[in-house]
């Protein structure tokens, strides 16, 4: 059985997430979804906030487990057992990013694998950055999240 990891803040999750999640099933037995924990940044939904609307965004499919942790994404996956990082990208310049995270991660662990999958064309504008930008000031979420997310009440 291949398990891959699918790291990332996820705050929120959102509907290109969900498409790079599904899109990596077709490739792995098992995804596990980490919620990566900073310290040192507050995000805008808390940790339980974000496992609960990935549980919604994920019911029903098969394959897949959430877990948070601290510290390197490589360390987490060395604790897991799992060789295989999946990271999503909408444009070259997420691209560019990502293949230095997954640079780094190869001389941190070489024997980790960083697969990057461009996200499909129709989830390519969406940012978590614009979806919390959105939700702070009481706009429609709906075609930028996965159906039927209901997300937590908000302070704005």
């Amino acid at each position: 059985m291949t398990t891959a990891f699918f790291p990332g803040s996820f705050d929120p999750f959102t509907a290109g997430h969900l498409n790079i999640l599904q899109r990596a099933l077709t490739m792995f037995d098992k995804v596990v979804v980490g919620i990566g924990i900073n310290q040192d940044k507050t995000g805008f939904f808390s940790t339980e906030e974000k496992m609960d609307i990935i549980r919604q965004a994920t019911q029903g499919l098969e394959g897949v487990s959430i877990i948070h942790y601290e510290g390197l994404t490589v360390d987490a996956c060395k604790e897991l057992g799992i060789r295989h990082i999946v990271r999503g990208v909408r444009n070259f310049l997420d691209f560019e990013q990502e293949q230095s995270i997954a640079d780094a991660n190869r001389r941190l662990s070489p024997d980790i694998d960083t697969i990057i999958i461009p996200t499909a064309q129709e989830f390519s504008h969406i940012s978590s950055s614009a979806v919390r930008d959105i939700i702070r000031h009481g706009g429609d979420t709906s075609t930028f999240m996965p159906d039927g997310i209901k997300l937590p009440s908000i302070d704005a």
